[in-house]
């Protein structure tokens, strides 16, 4: 997946931003976590600049915070910001299905018939990466089906933002939205009841919040190379 579908065209800038957005979702890297060009460098084989450019998307993209003589860190969204970030979700989602109710071709559907059938192999196979990846494209297909750019552009950050939320509050050490439920939302989409498809994002927004505990803090957990160095291959830049 290029960086949630967006951004830079260059691969190894993709790479870096995809492989700390992972690491934050997967909790090896935790909100507060410092971000070290030197690190960063080292771990993904490549230049300065480049890890500049890859944290300056991230920090657009709200994943990031860069300070003035410290440098760049995790975010750490608060309590508020959680329930903020979740209310305007669902406001966007419910209109994004309501409209692609009357929109949707038989080909938006089979795409995202043959988006959920890879979310199911994935969980069957126990590919925890390509969950992650997976469970937050669906979403984001909805939103470029419907062809409203608008709210695609909103929801993409907020996408990023519930994803640092979710690792920052979450109980278990990894969740995502699941095949099943995306099925039931496809299913109103398919059958054109936007009054079932709006119900059916509502409830799998509402589940994915409820199960944060918001008033808990983070564990500290792994560094730079622990989090992000697993199973990464170093290529040339």
């Amino acid at each position: 997946m290029p960086w949630l579908s967006q951004s830079s065209t260059n691969e190894v800038i993709n790479r870096i931003c995809d492989k700390i957005w992972l690491a934050v979702v997967q909790r090896t890297l935790r909100p507060g976590a410092r971000l070290k060009e030197e690190e960063l460098t080292e771990i993904f084989a490549t230049t300065r600049a480049r890890v500049r450019q890859a944290l300056l998307i991230l920090e657009q993209d709200g994943l990031v915070t860069i300070t003035p003589n410290r440098g760049a860190c995790i975010a750490e969204p608060s309590v508020e910001d959680a329930h903020d970030a979740f209310s305007a979700r669902l406001a966007i989602e419910q209109r994004l299905v309501s409209r692609l109710c009357q929109t949707a071709s038989a080909e938006d559907i089979r795409l995202l018939r043959d988006h959920i059938d890879q979310e199911r192999k994935a969980h069957e196979r126990g590919d925890n990466e390509a969950m992650i990846r997976l469970s937050g494209e669906f979403h984001m297909l909805i939103a470029k089906l419907s062809g409203a750019g608008l709210l695609l552009k909103i929801l993409r950050m907020l996408t990023i933002r519930t994803s640092l939320i979710t690792a920052m509050y979450q109980t278990q050490a990894t969740q995502t939205c699941g095949p099943d439920e995306h099925d039931r939302i496809l299913a109103a989409i398919e059958a054109r009841d936007a009054q079932s498809a709006s119900h059916e994002m509502a409830h799998h927004l509402h589940h994915l919040e409820t199960a944060l505990r918001l008033s808990d803090t983070p564990i500290p957990v792994s560094g730079l190379h622990e989090a992000l160095a697993t199973n990464l291959r170093k290529r040339p830049s």
